[in-house]
């Protein structure tokens, strides 16, 4: 007769301990497949010269982020202050994505809000996005000297997430 009772209880306590485990997690730190492994490659044209390509293998030797966005995005707008300041700091090269976006409206936004780039890559059907496992933009990858993504985060970057996460990564990758 206990029995009948215990087995739902222990099915209630499981399910309440997976539900506490879910709610303590942070939901722009999606586990990627891609941490710790090479960036997937690629060559297609840049947004702003579009008779000149942009690859990663361009970027070997060097720690560098590549920024997913699109001008067509609301948290890319909110998050674009903080790449501009991020593009100041001088600490790696940043590169954009510009992820199933119309190339003259990509070109307005970033002349009338600032162009935070070294350059971005124009990734008009999205493959590339695919390729890197964007579930939506923006999205931002950090990339060490060896082309192996060490970091990702979705959602828009925040001044927070920049000094708490990704400068520190920056320096310790640096170093390495």
């Amino acid at each position: 007769m206990k029995a009948k009772f215990l087995i739902p209880l222990l099915l209630f306590v499981v399910l309440v301990i997976f539900l506490a485990i879910g709610l303590n997690r942070d939901p722009h730190e999606v586990p990627s497949p891609l941490i710790n492994k090479p960036a997937p490659a690629f060559d297609i044209a840049q947004l702003a010269q579009a008779n000149k390509t942009f690859s990663p293998a361009s970027m070997k030797g060097q720690v560098w982020i590549l920024n997913v966005w699109a001008s067509w995005c609301v948290a890319c707008r909110e998050e674009h202050p903080v790449l501009v300041e991020l593009a100041k700091s001088g600490q790696a090269p940043l590169i954009g994505l510009d992820y199933k976006d119309k190339r003259e409206d990509a070109l307005v936004m970033l002349e009338r809000q600032g162009n935070p780039y070294m350059l971005s890559a124009f990734d008009a059907n999205g493959r590339v996005g695919i390729d890197y496992g964007v579930y939506g933009v923006p999205e931002t990858y950090v990339i060490d000297q060896a082309g192996v993504i060490r970091f990702k985060h979705i959602g828009p970057l925040t001044p927070l997430i920049l000094n708490n996460k990704i400068y520190p990564l920056l320096a310790e990758l640096k170093k390495s």
